[in-house]
This record gives structure tokens, sequence and C-alpha cells, in this order.
């Protein structure tokens, strides 16, 4: 069921910040991108000599659709370029590291989800989910564009995801957590196949295996392994039955369990039926 894309998280970055003059490039970016869009409307409404009702009624739509790919693919190319410059003065590293602005780990984690911050709002609020993997690749985290990430809060750096992967809605995949004054990342791995249900959380380090599930509402642990082909649920997540639904002849597997069930239901009616009769007449 489709939801309004207002309650829609998507890939985002966070405003907890070092220092709040890093705002500064933020500003940069969204002034950069709408100044794009300026000049691009001045150059197709004003230099090209078209009849103006013409131009509203037959180019406006496509007009609006290209001026907002630009804003983003602007905004991106201008994100890219701040964030090799940073990131030659300080790598980004996993590890344990202290939430204080004289820790230069964190500023630098700081400086670095200002500038991914306003391309990835514009990518999000763009009809088509497959520009939110556009800008995670943009940033380095590996995925593919077919991957159902649209749904979830998915972090920016020290990811890697699979093939075929389904991310329930509000469901978060996180490289960095807050714990108190500490500020914990770690790469954290999504293999082929794995679906996470809403509301779950994946930790910092959490490595999903292939084919394995993390239900709704559930949290996986840090630096917590899924095993290949398991469902897992709970807070923290657990094992809880075998993953089937990648299993060869999966049809007439769903279809014998139907059966199953239905022979249950069957039997129970009956037992019903009885116990009624004899309290009848009783």
């Amino acid at each position: 069921m489709s939801v309004p894309s207002s309650l829609k998280v998507g890939p985002n970055t966070t405003l907890v910040l070092a220092k709040k003059r890093y705002l500064i490039i933020y500003i940069f970016l969204i002034w950069i991108s709408i100044f794009s869009i300026q000049f691009e409307f001045w150059v197709i409404w004003f230099v090209y000599k078209i009849p103006k009702y013409v131009q509203f009624y037959f180019f406006l739509p496509p007009v609006v659709l290209l001026m907002y790919l630009t804003a983003i693919f602007v905004s991106l190319f201008f994100a890219k370029i701040l964030l090799v410059i940073v990131n030659l003065f300080h790598k980004p590293r996993e590890g344990v590291i202290l939430r204080h602005k004289s820790d230069k780990d964190y500023k630098y984690w700081s400086l670095r989800s200002v500038i991914k911050k306003w391309p990835l709002w514009l990518a999000h609020k763009f009809p088509f989910p497959f520009m939110d993997n556009i800008c995670l690749k943009m940033f380095g985290v590996r995925t593919k564009y077919a991957n159902s990430l649209f749904e979830g809060f998915v972090d920016t750096e020290f990811l890697d995801f699979g093939k075929n992967i389904v991310i329930g809605q509000s469901a978060i995949v996180q490289s960095a957590v807050i714990v108190g004054n500490l500020f914990i990342i770690r790469k954290t791995i999504i293999d082929d196949n794995v679906v996470i249900g809403a509301h779950s959380i994946v930790m910092p380090g959490a490595h999903l295996k292939r084919d394995s599930i993390l239900a709704g509402s559930s949290m996986t642990t840090v630096g917590q392994v899924l095993e290949e082909g398991w469902v897992y649920l709970g807070a923290p997540a657990k094992k809880h039955k075998k993953n089937v639904f990648f299993e060869n002849d999966l049809e007439n597997v769903i279809a014998a369990q139907m059966e199953k069930e239905a022979i249950s239901d069957i039997r129970s009616e009956d037992l019903y039926t009885m116990r009624k009769d004899k309290e009848t007449k009783l």
C-alpha cells in the first residue's frame, strides 16, 4: 500500500553537528542548485524565440521536470567535489570515537553529513525511487539501482548492499550510532535477497547474509551476523525459523501448506460441532 511522500523517510543524514557553522556549506549547495534553475529558465524562456503560449502549454511540464533534475545533479556534482576535498584532509574511518567537537573524526563526519543532506533531500522528493540509489552510489555506497531503499532511513557511508534488497517502511539501516558520548561507526553489509521488515533497525556493523529476513519491528545488535536463509525476529533479533521463500518449487510448498491448514481448520470445526452437540444434549 502506498503512503504519502511526506511519510517516506529515505536516505538521509543527521543535523547533530559538531559545529553549526558547517551549515554554510548546506546553504551554498541550496543556492547553487537554485541558481542553475534560474539560469536554465532564462535560457529556455527568453533566448529561444518560441511563442510564449506554446512554451506555456507544451513545454512547461517537461521544462519543470528538467529543472528539477538539473537542481539534483548540480547539487550532487558540487557535493561530490566538496566530499573529495574534505576526504583529502581526513579520510572516513570505522571505530568508536568521542562525540565531541574536539574529536577530528566526529568533526569530519558532521561535515560530510551536511554536504550530503541537500542532494539527498532533493533526490528523495523525485517521483522515481532509483534517484536515491544514484545519490548513494555517488557518495560511495555500494548498491544496485533496482534495490528498494526508498521506504526506509538509510545511512550514506560504510554500507554495502547486494542485489534484490527490500527495506520496509520506516525501517532503519545504520552504519553510525550515538551511544551516550560515544559515536560508533562500523561497516554494515546487506547481502543478496535480504528483506528488512517495516520499523526494523539494523545497527552498525551488522551483516545480513544472503536470503535472510529481519522481521518487522525487530532490531539487530551492533555487529550481529544474521545467518544465511533464516528469519530473525525480536529485539534483539533471534533465530525464528528457516526462510523458505527462496526455495525451489515454492508454489507447491505454499499449496501444500495451505492444504494442511485447511484440513486443520476442518478438524477444528468438527471438534467444535461435536462438543456443541454434547452440550445441547446435556
